[in-house]
C-alpha cells in the first residue's frame, strides 16, 4: 500500500496517474481539496486508488498505526505559494506536518520520497549542489522555501536520509496543474494567453546581464519527476537528497516560443515591468546540479523543453479533457 500526500494536487495526481499506468492502485491518496472551483477533485476523477483520507485525519492515523499495510508514503502534500505571508501557516503545514510523517517512516520502517523545492537555493550564489553538506549555505528568497529548508534540515539531524529521498523540483510544468492559479506555470499561462490574446507577455529584466525574457529557469517536464519517484520506489538504497531537474537552464523566451510552436503560430512576444514586491525576491538563473541522482542509478534521459511543451500542448491543453487519465494514453514522444 502507498500513501500519496497532496494527491489531488499537481504532482501528486500524476505520480498517481504513473502508478496507475504500472498497474497500482493501492493508493491512499491525502489531499484538501478545497472549493469546487477551482476544480481540484477533476485531478482524480480519472484515475484509481484505493480511498481518500483528508489531510488534517491522516496524523491521527500514523500515531494509531492504524495503516498498517503502508510500505511507502510520497509526501507531495505542502502549501506551494511563493507568495506565501503568513509565516506560522507555512511552519505548520509543511514543516510540522512533514515531521510527523518522517517520525513515522522512520519508526515503522516506511519507504519517504517527500518534495522538498529548488527554492532552497534562493538567488543561486551559494551554487545548486545537493549535497546535504551545503544545507546551512542556502538563502532562501521567500518563506516557502525557507520551510523546505526546515524539513531538509531537520532530515538530515535526525538521519532520515539514511532511508528516505528528498527531491528539490525545479520548475515543474505538465498536465494536471490547472488549479494552481498564480502558481501554475508559464508554459500553461503562455498557452491560455495565445489563446485568448495572440500574443503572450514575459517579464521585462531588471538585472544587468540578462535580456528582457532571457531570465533562466531549468524547467522539468512532470512526467520525468514522476519518472524519478517510481524509480525511487523500486530502488530503496536511493537514499539522500536529489535535485530533480534537467540540468539544462533555458529561458522563458525558448518556453514561449515553444508554446507558439506546439500551437503552429508565429511567436508574438511582449514585455511587462516586473512588479516591484517580486523583483528582490526573483531567481534570475536556476539550474539543477544532476549528477548526484545520475550516480545513485537513475539513467533515464530527460524529456526536452520542445518535447515536453509540445506533448502538454497537443497531448492535453488542446484535448477535451486535460487532466491525466487512465482511459487516455500518450503517443510514443509522450511515454
Amino acid at each position: 500500500m502507498i500513501i500519496i500526500t497532496g494527491g489531488a494536487g499537481f504532482i501528486g495526481s500524476a505520480m498517481l496517474w504513473e502508478l496507475n499506468r504500472q498497474g497500482e492502485e493501492n493508493v491512499f491518496v491525502v489531499d484538501d481539496l478545497g472549493l469546487t472551483t477551482p476544480p481540484k477533485w477533476r485531478n482524480l476523477s480519472g484515475l484509481r486508488y484505493r480511498d481518500f483520507i483528508h489531510k488534517d485525519d491522516l496524523p491521527d492515523l500514523l500515531d494509531r498505526n492504524a495503516l498498517k499495510d503502508v510500505t511507502a508514503i510520497i509526501h507531495m502534500g505542502a502549501n506551494s505559494s511563493t507568495t506565501e505571508t503568513d509565516a506560522d501557516h507555512l511552519l505548520t503545514n509543511n514543516y510540522e506536518y512533514s515531521k510527523k510523517i518522517g517520525k513515522h517512516c522512520m519508526k515503522h520502517g516506511v519507504r519517504l520520497i517527500y518534495a522538498s523545492s529548488a527554492a532552497t537555493y534562493g538567488d543561486g550564489a551559494n551554487g545548486y549542489s545537493d549535497s546535504t553538506e551545503s544545507i546551512d549555505a542556502l538563502r532562501p528568497l521567500n518563506m516557502y522555501g525557507y520551510s523546505k529548508q526546515l524539513f531538509d534540515r531537520w532530515a538530515l539531524q535526525n538521519g532520515l536520509f539514511n532511508t528516505a529521498a528528498g527531491l528539490k523540483f525545479f520548475n515543474v510544468y505538465g498536465p494536471n496543474e490547472y488549479h494552481k492559479g498564480d502558481m501554475s506555470s508559464v508554459v500553461f499561462k503562455a498557452f491560455n494567453q495565445i489563446k485568448a490574446t495572440g500574443t503572450v507577455k514575459l517579464f521585462k529584466s531588471h538585472r544587468e546581464g540578462y535580456q528582457d525574457g532571457g531570465q533562466e529557469r531549468d524547467f522539468i517536464f512532470v512526467r520525468d519527476c514522476t519518472r524519478i519517484m517510481a524509480w525511487l520506489l523500486e530502488n530503496p538504497s536511493a537514499a539522500g537528497l536529489f535535485n530533480a531537474g534537467t540540468g539544462i537552464p533555458r529561458t522563458f523566451r525558448d518556453l514561449a516560443e515553444a508554446t507558439f510552436h506546439a500551437l503552429n503560430k508565429r511567436p508574438d512576444i511582449s514585455y511587462i515591468p516586473m512588479p516591484e514586491t517580486l523583483r528582490d525576491k526573483y531567481q534570475y538563473h536556476t539550474s539543477a546540479e544532476t549528477l548526484k541522482l545520475r550516480n545513485a542509478g537513475y539513467s533515464t534521459p530527460f524529456t526536452s523543453l520542445e518535447d515536453g511543451v509540445e506533448i502538454y500542448v497537443q497531448q492535453f491543453l488542446m484535448k477535451q479533457n486535460p487532466y491525466c487519465d487512465t482511459l487516455s494514453t500518450p503517443n510514443s514522444k509522450g511515454q
